[in-house]
């Protein structure tokens, strides 16, 4: 499963083994004893990629062959392409811009999107 939070310095995403419906128990639990309010809904969620990352074309061909209706890959202009997945969300409210998202889907896809969004992160380095 792939958790991304959406804080207000950006997005964090990470791999939870935990299985979804698990977490977004134990979230709810935890709104619960702590009084919060909390909303929980199915929803798509986008972040976009370097369309030069060298191993995006594993991902773009892993999707071909699954044909998940889950993910999508979609060009945004010459320098990136969006990543859109359907999962659940999870905020304090409905109309949070913070929060959290959740989507299972296959481990081959995970993977990929995964290590396409870590490379995406690595920042680069300056010639001096």
């Amino acid at each position: 499963m792939l958790k991304l939070n959406y804080t207000e310095i950006g997005l964090h995403m990470e791999r939870v083994m935990t299985p979804l419906e698990l977490v977004i128990a134990q979230r709810v639990v935890l709104a619960m004893r702590l009084g919060q309010t909390l909303h929980v809904e199915p929803s798509r969620a986008s972040f976009l990629l370097p369309a030069d990352l060298p191993e995006l074309g594993h991902l773009e061909a892993t999707l071909r062959q699954k044909c998940s209706p889950s993910v999508y890959v979609m060009p945004v202009d010459d320098m990136f392409v969006e990543v859109s997945l359907h999962g659940s969300w999870i905020a304090e409210n409905a109309e949070a811009h913070e929060g959290m998202f959740l989507t299972a889907v296959d481990g081959r896809t995970e993977f990929f999107i995964y290590k396409l969004w870590q490379m995406s992160q690595v920042p680069m380095s300056s010639v001096v």
